[in-house]
């Protein structure tokens, strides 16, 4: 069989998947898959999801952490909301300075985990596409290391390209652990992948 058949096929899959278990995105699978093999959300956890709209990584943490965790949700555009206490989410920027404030005022104790799996518009020019991801997880690494605890752990969606190798470097040195991995939920033609960094070095969680 084709392989374009092939991956079309599982990408249907994973978006009946989530229409059938009320998930707001076939993106949760990617979160899911990823928390399973790495055990880098647990329960009782504080979870920040960066560039959460619509809200399905929302749903595939606030089940991971349960009502003894914390989810808040961040976006440019406004979240619709969950009905769960421990969950929350606000509209801000990444790229503004004021919205490390805004996560540190509503979070009961600085994270265990920061998620992003923000992207930029995509203009169809992968030099400008791939530099623009890039962009945002340098954003979303240094709200990381002003919001997360030490040993807490970062997980950021990237593109594949040139500039990847310096991002991961950047990460190294804040995390004990990092590793780039894809799950299977991601479509196997698409460039995203994911930076999986664990244990936040304890000089490096005072960092800007």
């Amino acid at each position: 069989m084709p392989k374009a058949w092939i991956q079309d096929r599982k990408r249907d899959f994973y978006y009946k998947k989530a229409k059938e278990e009320h998930y707001r995105s076939r993106a949760t699978y990617k979160l899911v898959q990823a928390a399973a093999a790495y055990n880098f959300i647990r329960k009782g956890d504080v979870v920040v999801d960066l560039g959460a709209a619509p809200g399905g990584w929302i749903q595939a943490a606030r089940k991971i952490v349960g009502k003894t965790g914390f989810v808040l949700g961040v976006d440019l555009k406004p979240i619709e909301p969950f009905p769960q206490e421990y969950v929350r989410t606000i509209v801000a920027d990444l790229t503004e300075p004021d919205t490390v404030q805004q996560i540190l005022e509503l979070l009961p104790r600085k994270a265990d985990v920061v998620l992003s799996d923000a992207s930029p518009n995509i203009s169809g020019i992968w030099e400008v596409d791939h530099a623009r991801q890039i962009d945002l997880a340098t954003q979303a690494l240094q709200i990381t290391l002003s919001v997360l605890r030490p040993a807490g752990n970062f997980f950021v969606k990237v593109f594949e390209g040139d500039l990847l190798e310096d991002f991961v470097k950047k990460v190294k040195k804040h995390f004990i652990t990092t590793k780039v991995i894809k799950p299977k939920a991601s479509r196997a033609k698409s460039s995203e992948m994911f930076v999986l960094a664990m244990n936040l070095k304890s000089e490096s969680s005072a960092e800007k």
